[in-house]
């Protein structure tokens, strides 16, 4: 025969507290929630030059493998990461590509461009000021370890 758990008679309170919030959070939760599943694939771009042929490339490469994955009606995120001399390509102030930059952010605003904290506080010191970054523009402790931990959860690294 089952036994019905009752509470003591000091704790009738809590116990209906708990039983309440758990049938809050029940029926909060979606019909049919599903963990969202992860892009198919995952592209990290390198750009560590300051020579805006490269910076360009690195757009035009980004935009192809972006429209090539729709086209394929497969998710791919990318995620570029400026450090050393690249990281004027996310300076508001000297970017050579900041209107093309701009204009791509605006299309693709699922692509995350990372700036170098190491290489910003560089700039600040030669400089005497913080330079000023793009609008969306996340901040990185370190360029290159943030390639090296994308690399070691499966982002494929690539320098154009």
């Amino acid at each position: 025969m089952m036994q019905l758990f009752v509470p003591e008679k000091g704790n009738q309170i809590m116990w209906k507290l708990l039983v309440s919030a758990a049938m809050l959070m029940t029926a909060l939760l979606p019909a049919n929630a599903e963990p969202a599943a992860p892009p198919a694939h995952r592209l990290a771009l390198q750009i560590t030059d300051a020579d805006p042929m490269r910076m360009n490339m690195l757009l035009s490469v980004a935009g192809n493998v972006l429209e090539h994955y729709a086209q394929k009606h497969e998710t791919v995120s990318v995620r570029v990461v400026a450090f050393g001399p690249g990281l004027n390509m996310l300076r508001a102030d000297v970017s050579p590509v900041k209107d093309r930059l701009a204009a791509f952010m605006k299309k693709e605003p699922g692509v995350e461009f990372d700036a170098c904290n190491n290489t910003l506080q560089a700039m600040a010191k030669k400089e005497g000021k913080v330079p000023p970054l793009v609008p969306g523009a996340v901040v990185v402790p370190s360029g290159a370890a943030a390639l090296l931990d994308l690399s070691e959860q499966g982002w494929t690294v690539l320098r154009p």
